[in-house]
């Protein structure tokens, strides 16, 4: 099945093949005012004759992808020979159409039954919002264009990552992911004013926030997921955690057993770099039945605990032991409150390295090493 391509000639485009589906979702659509006439190109011929595309439907939205069909009326609907469609990011709808030797985002197609898919991660990017318009169009015997006017303008979101890509995003972690040190705590590093706010505000218990848009723009949890950030990785040779941090000179250390157990299940959440030669691997821990588990467990490819590349619990005679990857940065997200009195806290003796910090941060989308082929 192929979508159509983006056209790099006017007398050269491609064909999408898609099968007529019914019953097409209207979710995440909207219209909103269109401006602008007909095309102005001077290639391209008018006629008012061909039907204008109207009542516009959106279905089945990938994080790269997405299924598109409208109504027409029959008139001359038979001299139809392509579609040319208009698509932008929302904040660019008002730019200048079709100018389709110049904008890699208007795409021709040649007529084929609805819905049809439209397909490219160089051109559609996950969690984005865009415009798209249609004209229909009857190529002429010098290679011209007979056009329709241009129909309403739809908007639209594109979605996050599926269990597919995201795995695909784990599959490339494990390549890089080194071998396993032992580790005994997880700990998290806040400003003093945090750890005093949780004690007389929040009754001692650490509670979780929503995740910020750090890391994979197509990440499912960002924005969605809440959960408590906690460090885990241990300096090679003392295999304790570094007394440098990012986030505030104090920090909460807690077992590791407290948190990750039997009694939890473990998710992978994203892979990714800030333009340096660290990766970054988020990891998610959620109470086996808990709400964050139910998120987790639709959105995010679930670990093995004992047997994964990542981070690892299991039992040697009667102790729990743990493992984590030597080399990527793990950031763990427990989705439940946590008690301050189940560890300690304490100031650190290293630095804060505020340039370390991820909040927020963008991921490279040039990277090879945690990108994948689709939107970035």
């Amino acid at each position: 099945m192929e979508a159509p391509r983006l056209a790099h000639t006017m007398s050269s485009p491609t064909s999408p093949c898609e099968e007529v589906i019914k019953n097409l979702s209207l979710e995440a659509i909207q219209l909103c005012d269109r401006d602008g006439n007909k095309s102005q190109d001077s290639g391209i011929a008018e006629m008012e004759e061909l039907p204008v595309p109207h009542n516009i439907k959106i279905s089945n939205i990938t994080c790269d992808s997405f299924k598109i069909s409208w109504d027409m009326d029959s008139k001359s609907k038979d001299r139809i020979t392509h579609y040319f469609i208009d698509l932008n990011k929302k904040e660019n709808k008002n730019s200048n159409k079709f100018k389709h030797k110049d904008v890699p985002t208007k795409l021709v197609a040649k007529a084929v039954p609805l819905p049809m898919t439209v397909r490219g991660h160089w051109f559609l990017s996950p969690r984005t919002e865009y415009t798209v318009a249609v004209q229909t169009a009857s190529k002429q015997v010098d290679g011209d264009y007979v056009v329709s006017e241009w129909s309403e303008i739809i908007e639209f979101c594109t979605a996050d990552y599926s269990k597919v890509h995201l795995t695909q995003l784990l599959e490339k972690a494990e390549v890089i992911a080194g071998r396993m040190l032992k580790l005994s705590v997880f700990y998290r590093n806040q400003h003093k004013e945090y750890f005093d706010y949780v004690r007389e505000h929040h009754g001692n218990a650490m509670q979780p926030s929503v995740k910020d848009n750090s890391g994979s723009h197509g990440s499912p949890i960002s924005g969605k997921l809440e959960g408590i950030f906690f460090s885990c990785n241990t300096e090679f040779n003392t295999g304790k955690p570094p007394q440098d941090s990012p986030y505030g000179r104090y920090r909460y250390e807690i077992a590791a057993e407290k948190l990750f157990n039997p009694n939890t299940n473990l998710y992978f959440g994203d892979f990714y770099c800030m333009y340096t030669a660290y990766h970054y691997v988020i990891l998610v821990i959620a109470p086996v039945g808990s709400p964050g588990d139910e998120f987790c467990k639709q959105r995010l490819p679930q670990l093995n605990i004992k047997d994964n590349k990542f981070l690892t619990c299991d039992e040697e005679d009667g102790v729990m032991v743990y493992h984590h990857a030597q080399d990527v940065i793990l950031e763990v997200i427990y989705t439940d409150p946590v008690d301050l009195s189940l560890g300690t806290v304490a100031e650190i003796t290293g630095h804060q390295l505020m340039s370390l910090s991820t909040a927020n941060a963008k991921k490279d989308p040039s990277c090879k090493t945690c990108n994948i082929s689709v939107g970035r």
